[in-house]
């Protein structure tokens, strides 16, 4: 079942960064957050746990260089799980 995807203003504004430096990075995002809704443990994404001070959230992979940290909430009406994005960026600027 395909599951929502809620964006954070922080992700929003990572998401308008990137693009502005690079708008051909919407294709590649438009495709990860495809796959992400579908299925968040598609092994393409590369998605894993994160531990230390961010435990309880993962990554998954955009592309070489850019990851996308997230967390797994449910909606309060629905009851139904959903991915809560929170951020994007490089490896250096996300962990």
């Amino acid at each position: 079942m395909l599951k929502t995807l809620v964006w954070s203003s922080a992700f929003v504004r990572a998401v308008k960064r990137l693009i502005g430096q690079n708008p051909q990075f919407k294709s590649s995002l438009g495709h990860t957050l495809d796959k992400l809704a579908e299925n968040p443990f598609n092994p393409t994404l590369k998605t894993h746990k994160l531990n230390g001070e961010l435990a309880g959230r993962w990554s998954c992979s955009v592309d070489r260089s850019n990851r996308i940290l997230f967390k797994f909430t449910k909606d309060n009406d629905s009851g139904r799980e959903e991915i809560f994005l929170l951020t994007m960026g490089s490896h250096d600027e996300v962990y």
